[in-house]
């Protein structure tokens, strides 16, 4: 195997427009987690925290009927390592949602649908 990866920070969980503020005063009111307001280019709102060496984000999503949680994998090679995915049958799935300009990545999901964001770092 040619293509390494490692689990990255971020760690987003997708949620619904009915379920979005409770899920926000169960993280920031119950947990006491500080969360911030961020900018989403592909949601309606968006905020994070820090959870433990991770950064989880809290997305609301209009047309989300239940809540997804997406993780991320680093590459050092995204050529070789979508090359290698390809081969062991995993779909590249970068229909699921744009990227900024400039991010060098692809969408994957496991098997059971669980969405990973593949980024290339140097």
């Amino acid at each position: 195997m040619d293509a390494k990866f490692k689990g990255g920070i971020n760690i987003a969980i997708k949620i619904p427009k009915v379920h979005f503020e409770k899920t926000l005063s169960f993280y920031r009111d119950v947990l006491g987690f500080p969360l911030v307001e961020e900018s989403g280019e592909n949601v309606s709102k968006s905020y994070s925290c820090q959870f433990g060496p991770n950064k989880l984000w809290f997305d609301m999503v209009e047309n989300y009927s239940q809540t997804d949680v997406w993780l991320e994998l680093m590459t050092d090679d995204l050529e070789s390592a979508t090359e290698y995915l390809t081969e062991n049958n995993v779909q590249i799935r970068d229909e699921i949602e744009p990227f900024p300009d400039g991010l060098k990545a692809h969408w994957i999901s496991n098997p059971a649908g669980v969405i990973h964001l593949l980024t290339e770092t140097k």
